[in-house]
């Protein structure tokens, strides 16, 4: 329990220290960038804390059986999850390039507006096969 409320103190002013080093003093150049160097050090430190306070406890073995399930119910999230963010980065970069010629043609030539909505439709309905595919493997 100590171990935890020290974790939350040091992550408060690590956060604290540096906004208080930022709004406090004279105006001095370079001020925003030793501000967030701390913020940086301190919440990595707070982590890299964290991360050893977790990992040092001990291991104990569970049935083998219990452990596949568990280790494909996680590869199942894992598998969802990169279904939907890899097809939605992937559709924001076509929806990206496909507007913004969209939007020129149009500036040109009006008559284009139907032809121009369907080519970025057509990039924004790569997210929802993602979706799709998500629901098929979490279903």
């Amino acid at each position: 329990m100590l171990v935890k409320i020290t974790l939350v103190i040091a992550l408060l002013v690590s956060i604290v220290f540096p906004v208080g080093y930022f709004f406090a003093g004279e105006r001095q150049k370079g001020r925003f960038q030793k501000s967030l160097g701390w913020n940086a050090v301190g919440f990595f430190g707070v982590m890299l804390l964290a991360s050893i306070w977790m990992l040092s406890g001990q291991a104990y073995a569970a049935e083998e059986t219990a452990v596949v399930e568990e280790a494909a119910s996680g590869l199942k999230y894992i598998g969802a999850a990169l279904a939907v963010g890899l097809s939605c980065l992937g559709g924001g970069i076509a929806v990206a390039s496909a507007a913004s010629a969209a939007l020129g043609a149009i500036s040109e030539d009006s008559s284009i507006l139907g032809k121009s909505l369907i080519f970025v439709g057509l990039a924004e309905g790569v997210c929802l096969y993602g979706l799709i595919i998500a629901f098929m493997i979490l279903g």
